[in-house]
């Protein structure tokens, strides 16, 4: 009888014996059904032993070992076994916050193909297919140029009517490595990127990709990922938001002809993602796009690994287990022994720090690659001397004017969706509080309800103030909604397009949008940081910026490195073509040191003086953090068991400092009040042996009404 050792996904951190008849040590890595408590569970096989401490009266038998998908390898547990020591998690929470959901459920697996071909039958049925079968004619032809990948299909009704009829069929997809279809030359300092790290790929490199926005980054990715696949590796690909995943996979489609791309995402069926899971560890595909999930899945030979926008805050994940996908992809293309690129305009500080001190390469891109773009001019409106009429000042309505005249695209950034932030009773100074957060009720008009940002809480808009009785109500402030009414009334030949995640909630709406835009069937783009990431509008030329002045005042120290990407970032959406652009940014501080490095395009000045800000305020990355939170009904509770915590802070760490506990920035969440502890060290390795020894003190450590998790690397407060 042999013992398997189980990792299950339950708070403790350990892993827990079964015995089993029939398994061996090959079943390590395998998903098994076990008994925990009165319910049937899947467990991965870690381990396998001969014998175990279980008395025999309490050893459970395992259920059935699924043998329906391959083993996770080694390499893998590894990543995983990593991942639970740096964040402090338990290895069973790690493993099963990786798995795709479909991998966690008992059901055996029934995937869809990885690709179609075209049959006899249906090579027969294209001579006599009527011409009023467009779709599946165009499916037809498509698929006589040989075997489809399932995932660059789009066909709906029309292949399943192919597929029933036995004109299609699924099938396997050959092995041969897809080469990159060239298209616009490179540049000089693409040319050198592109070579230092085609130079490297026997080998572990660390490369920060900064380019400027225009300056061609993807397509350096694609002549690194092409080199790879050329060595018959596979490459992964992580992007920070799922509405870049579409366009990045069409990119590739087109580039990589015959190529199988999977792309893993939290948006993806269930059983669309557990086949993109398995194609990338067999290695059918070639190509793994994805969002921060995407970082755990297996690869059968990795041989690059591309983070692009890797400044962005969407690579951590904030809540269960608390990873950067950012650091773990560097992590695993060192276990790998194969170069990791970090692309961005405006790299986080942490990732240029490290070039600075030549643990990254840092490779530059410093102009735009196509001919005749150049970076957009930026213009500082002061608005202490010219105050916005309905949030638009007279300089940036001109210069909407202007560009509508000469018929090309403006883009009008206000990182505020809703209609307004807050209600407010003239009277007596009441404002539309959420219940359950700390937080102001956003207007929303189109459904006439007040709406929390954060919890998602929804109230009806009172009929008056429920304090006072003043029906009089005003909304204060302005977000995308409230804009929008007041860009059409100023400009009502225009047509404009909101842009924000209430306007692109449906399904494929923002694919539809991008559309519209490239069709030039809209002529005012206003929107939200949605707008800012990786998009190439090439008519836009100019470019709007209403209301990013608060991040200036905000509390934490990161605000300002992240207003000067997202700054960055949206303003390089102007002039991307043959086109100049033009930035129009409204501030009531227009000396501000961050807003004169705009205005300069001046990323390195920027961030010179924001590390040694950080260095002398004692902030990463000159040191290195955590933070213990906890939740509770009641704020006295959650300080109460943090100033518990604090006290069992194992001593001897020297180096180590504890802070005492406060409320977090957000301190009521969902009804829950919110504190933390913050724990710094100028050494990760110092930080890490004090947070072993504390996270073993804290879980024997009675919580009562509180539930409490440690965050490593934290980026909220």
């Amino acid at each position: 009888m042999t013992i398997l050792r189980v990792a299950l996904d339950v708070p403790l951190p350990r892993l827990f014996d079964y015995a089993c008849d029939g398994a061996s040590a090959l079943d390590v890595g395998r998903r098994v059904i076990v008994p925990f408590g009165a319910r049937a569970v899947v467990g991965v096989v870690v381990e396998t032993a001969d014998t175990t401490a279980v008395p025999a009266g309490k050893l459970r038998d395992a259920g059935a070992v699924l043998r329906d998908a391959p083993p996770l390898a080694p390499d893998w547990l590894a990543l995983a076994r990593f991942a639970a020591d740096y964040y402090h998690r338990p290895l069973g929470e790690v493993i099963h916050a990786a798995l795709p959901p479909r991998l966690r459920r008992p059901r055996p697996l029934q995937l869809p193909p990885a690709a179609f071909a075209l049959t006899a039958a249906g090579r027969a049925a294209m001579a006599t297919l009527p011409a009023r079968s467009r779709k599946r004619r165009a499916l037809l032809e498509r698929l006589a140029a040989g075997p489809v990948p399932a995932g660059a299909l789009d066909g709906g009704a029309a292949l399943r009517a192919l597929l029933k009829a036995g004109w299609a069929a699924p099938c396997a997809l050959a092995e041969a490595a897809p080469a990159l279809l060239p298209e616009e030359p490179l540049t000089a300092a693409q040319e050198a990127a592109v070579g230092a790290i085609t130079g490297a790929l026997d080998r572990y490199a660390a490369f920060l990709l900064l380019g400027v926005t225009g300056s061609g980054k993807t397509e350096v990715y694609l002549h690194g990922i092409a080199a790879a696949l050329a060595r018959g590796r596979q490459a992964l690909v992580l992007v920070p938001e799922i509405n870049l995943t579409p366009q990045l996979a069409a990119l590739f489609a087109r580039r990589f002809p015959g190529a199988r791309v999977a792309t893993l995402t939290s948006a993806a069926a269930e059983n669309e993602r557990a086949a993109g899971w398995l194609a990338a560890q067999s290695g059918a595909a070639h190509i793994v796009l994805g969002t921060r999930l995407a970082v755990f899945a297996p690869f059968a030979r990795l041989g690059l690994v591309v983070v692009d926008e890797e400044h962005d805050a969407s690579f951590k994940q904030q809540e269960g287990v608390r990873y950067s996908a950012r650091d773990l992809a560097v992590y695993r293309a060192h276990a790998a022994a194969v170069p990791v690129v970090l692309g961005s305009a405006t790299p986080s500080l942490e990732s240029y720090a490290h070039a600075r001190a030549g643990r990254y390469r840092q490779l530059d891109l410093p102009e735009r690659a196509r001919a005749g773009s150049r970076l957009p001019e930026v213009r500082l409106v002061d608005t202490r001397t010219e105050a916005p009429a309905e949030g638009v000042s007279s300089a940036l309505a001109a210069a909407i004017a202007a560009c509508l005249a000469r018929g090309e695209q403006a883009l009008v950034f206000l990182n505020r969706r809703g209609y307004a932030p807050v209600l407010v009773c003239g009277a007596c100074g009441w404002t539309a509080g959420c219940a359950r957060c700390a937080a102001h009720l956003v207007l929303h008009t189109a459904d006439r309800r007040l709406r929390c940002h954060h919890c998602g809480d929804a109230a009806p808009v009172p009929r008056h103030c429920p304090t006072c009785g003043n029906v009089d109500l005003v909304p204060f402030g302005r977000g995308t909604q409230r804009l929008a009414e007041a860009l059409e009334a100023r400009f009502p030949q225009a047509r404009l397009l909101r842009i924000d995640s209430d306007s692109t909630r449906a399904k494929g709406r923002w694919e539809a949008m991008q559309r519209a835009i490239a069709a030039g069937e809209a002529d005012i783009l206003l929107g939200t940081q949605i707008l800012a990431k990786g998009h190439d509008f090439p008519r836009v030329t100019l470019v709007g910026v209403i209301g990013a002045d608060a991040a200036l005042v905000a509390a934490d120290y990161r605000a300002p490195e992240r207003l000067f990407a997202q700054l960055y970032q949206v303003a390089g959406r102007a002039g991307r073509a043959d086109l100049p652009g033009e930035v129009l940014v409204q501030t009531r501080y227009p000396q501000h040191p961050l807003y004169q490095a705009l205005a300069r395009h001046d990323f390195a000045g920027f961030a010179a003086a924001q590390l040694a800000e950080r260095r002398a305020a004692g902030f990463p990355p000159a040191v290195h953090e955590a933070v213990l939170r906890a939740e509770a009904d009641e704020m006295r509770d959650a300080l109460a068991y943090l100033a518990r915590a604090a006290a069992q802070a194992p001593p001897g760490h020297d180096g180590v400092t504890v802070y005492d506990p406060v409320p977090m920035t957000l301190a009521k969440l969902a009804g829950k009040a919110r504190a933390q502890v913050l724990v710094q060290s100028p050494a990760r390795p110092a930080l890490h042996a004090f947070l072993r020894a504390w996270v073993e003190a804290l879980r024997a450590l009675k919580t009562g009404p509180v539930r409490w998790h440690l965050d490593v690397d934290p980026i909220e407060f």
